[in-house]
């Protein structure tokens, strides 16, 4: 904007008004203002520079907006600014000069000097007010470089936000139709042996796809809420296995509140299953604990079975998980799967603790 938003104005006027006060002290110094013909001339003259001031670097600006200095490369800007300023200053001290003797604003020493050198003249007013202008500029120059790298960093740190929310979204929908699949699979093998079952099955899926669906428009759910939707996807997977497969709990109540990236405990359950209790013979046991350790949310998932490679390495489940937990918890939160023992598997998820 050539005119100016409101705030150039509100700091032109309290720049040059200082310069004014700063003149009119000067004067003060120098026991200038005890005479009133004197203290009159110096109030004018402090009045004229402050003006003359104001007028001559806003129509520096303009000239900066017009040519879109401030697009260019920083050096070239700082080249630009420098002469620009320079020429300026010329212009002001030429005008200085005009002005104030045409309107008697010189003193009678100022007026012999210039009846002796207007060279000397007008390059003493350009120099000083090259010294003012330069100021300015730098002032005005610094300004406009500091915002324009903050509102490159915050463009930045939306787009970083932006790709990460992307990310997390083609993560959600890889994790959906994947634990569908694996559903879906057990419930065909339940149709011809148990008609009853099958539907009963269903049922349970439905309830599991209507809760998946309402997590899914957040970015965490309370643990609370994350485990219904286990205890669900368990009592499916129990009407499969029947006795094969034991279930227990030991959750803390104080953790039951606390934030948990949607359908990813789910996942580490559902993987348990998939990948030990579905190759076990005798079946086995799948055990969920969670507790509060090093302010930590530690949550742990055990099942009966073998560690197998492609598990440790990393499947589409296990990349998937550590993937979001490194876009939402950059090194705050910890995910290892690993045998704890002979015959038992544990997976451990530790995420931040919310006060």
């Amino acid at each position: 904007m050539i005119i100016g938003k409101k705030h150039y104005w509100l700091l032109q006027l309290f720049g040059w008004g200082c310069f004014f006060l700063w003149h009119i002290f000067g004067a003060w110094s120098f026991d200038k203002m005890s005479v009133p013909e004197e203290r009159l001339l110096t109030i004018q003259r402090a009045a004229g520079f402050s003006i003359l001031g104001l007028l001559m670097t806003h129509g520096l600006r303009i000239v900066l907006l017009k040519l879109k200095v401030l697009s260019k490369k920083a050096s070239t800007q700082i080249w630009i600014f420098l002469a620009l300023t320079l020429l300026t200053s010329c212009v002001a001290g030429i005008v200085e000069m005009i002005v104030y003797k045409s309107l008697g604003l010189l003193s009678k020493g100022e007026i012999l000097i210039t009846n002796k050198s207007l060279i000397l003249i007008f390059l003493n007013n350009s120099l000083a007010w090259f010294s003012y202008f330069i100021i300015w500029s730098a002032v005005y120059f610094i300004y406009h470089y500091v915002s324009a790298a903050q509102r490159e960093q915050i463009d930045n740190l939306k787009l970083k936000s932006h790709i990460k929310e992307l990310e997390l979204k083609t993560i959600k929908t890889h994790i959906n139709p994947h634990f569908i699949f694996n559903a879906l699979n057990g419930i065909r093998a339940m149709v011809d042996e148990n008609p009853q079952r099958a539907r009963t099955a269903i049922t349970e899926l439905s309830n599991i796809l209507r809760s998946s669906i309402n997590i899914d428009k957040s970015e965490t759910v309370p643990l609370t809420e994350e485990l219904n939707i286990i205890k669900d996807y368990l009592a499916l997977e129990q009407m499969r296995f029947e006795d094969r497969l034991i279930i227990q709990y030991d959750i803390e109540d104080k953790t039951t509140n606390q934030p948990v990236p949607p359908m990813m405990l789910q996942m580490l359950v559902e993987n348990a299953i998939k990948h030990g209790i579905s190759h076990e013979i005798n079946g086995g046991l799948v055990k969920l604990s969670a507790s509060v350790v090093d302010n930590l949310l530690d949550l742990r998932v055990e099942n009966t079975g073998q560690l197998k490679e492609r598990q440790e390495g990393g499947g589409f489940g296990i990349m998937s998980i550590q993937e979001r937990l490194k876009l939402m918890y950059g090194n705050n939160a910890l995910f290892e799967i690993r045998q704890s023992s002979s015959n038992t598997v544990t997976a451990i998820l530790k995420l931040p603790v919310t006060l």
